[in-house]
């Protein structure tokens, strides 16, 4: 048998190309964002430890984290910038978020010159605790290695019902005229008030009877909530029917710490709110949504005036949502 030439061969006569590693996307570390025209610089892991429903707001089509123009760069200093995002969403209410973020990242990791709440729970992780007969153990639990916040959000849409015999209306075109536009705002300004969390939901389970829902709020109160809390950060959406709140908790672990009478710091753990707090894990990355309807009669009416009644229709959609940092 003759041997084959392999330097005619068609496969040894196909050219390689190496692969250029300097064409790779490059990760971004910082972030651009104008939000309404007010513009933050953020970290990228500040970032990614936002809740996934205020991420979606923040970035519904998808959030790119590497430098689209990388391909294109030449190594030199002016690479080293940061891509400007425009995002429609409430800068006070993207500062309320992150800086509460902050705070409970710097409570439980500490600061370079005070330690956290983790330096005194290494015990637990080191099996000093008492074995628990709830879900994992120690070195398995994420409730112990990060401060877990509940995030609660209600998208709020309002349509305001007006009287037959008043001057609201609207023209052949569905545009509404002043009287109108002025009732929507005031109704507007009347459920902006209305901060507690809990009252609407409460309220529509004594109608309706629902334990589901009233399970719901009592879980979310053992959790780190209380039934007088109020939104954290509650504002009308611009040029809409709607009112967008946002309510931030730690929570409640179970995990106790206190200082003994010699300054030691010590760490308890009350395994049947562990267990409670929990169950709040199937909500971490998988938010949950409830929607439902609230109708009401307001009166409107200013000092002096007579009575006003409008019947006010709401749409409320909640999101609830863990967040572990």
């Amino acid at each position: 048998m003759a041997a084959v030439n392999l330097s005619n061969s068609p496969i040894t006569q196909v050219s390689q190309t190496p692969v250029q590693t300097n064409l790779q996307p490059q990760l971004l570390t910082r972030l651009l964002l104008d939000l309404r025209g007010k513009r933050f610089s953020v970290d990228r892991e500040n970032i990614l430890s936002l809740p996934e429903s205020v991420l979606l707001c923040l970035f519904p089509n998808g959030l790119v984290l590497s430098r689209q123009s990388a391909a294109l760069s030449d190594g030199g200093d002016n690479d080293d910038y940061e891509e400007l995002y425009g995002v429609d969403f409430d800068p006070d209410c993207f500062e309320f978020v992150l800086t509460f973020f902050q705070h409970a990242r710097e409570e439980f990791y500490g600061t370079s010159n005070t330690p956290g709440l983790l330096a005194a729970q290494q015990q637990l992780l080191e099996g000093g605790s008492p074995t628990s007969d709830f879900g994992p153990s120690p070195s398995q639990n994420p409730l112990l290695t990060k401060q877990a916040i509940i995030v609660l959000r209600e998208e709020l849409e309002y349509f305001s019902i007006p009287p037959k015999d008043g001057k609201e209306a609207t023209d052949v075109r569905g545009i509404a005229n002043d009287a109108l536009l002025d009732l929507k705002r005031k109704c507007g300004d009347y459920l902006l008030h209305k901060r507690n969390i809990f009252t609407a939901l409460q309220r529509n389970v004594n109608k309706e009877n629902n334990l589901a829902e009233q399970h719901l709020i009592d879980m979310l109160c053992m959790s780190g909530f209380d039934r007088e809390d109020e939104w954290g950060y509650r504002a009308m959406e611009p040029s809409r029917c709607c009112i967008s709140s946002i309510a931030l908790v730690l929570l409640k672990t179970g995990i106790v710490h206190t200082t003994s009478p010699v300054g030691d710091r010590q760490v308890t753990v009350d395994y049947n709110q562990m267990a409670t707090a929990q169950k709040l894990l199937l909500f971490w990355r998988k938010p949950a949504r409830k929607c439902w309807w609230d109708g009401i009669e307001v009166d409107l009416a200013e000092s002096g005036e007579p009575e006003r009644t409008i019947k006010l229709w709401a749409r409320r959609v909640w999101t609830l949502e863990l967040s572990l940092v």
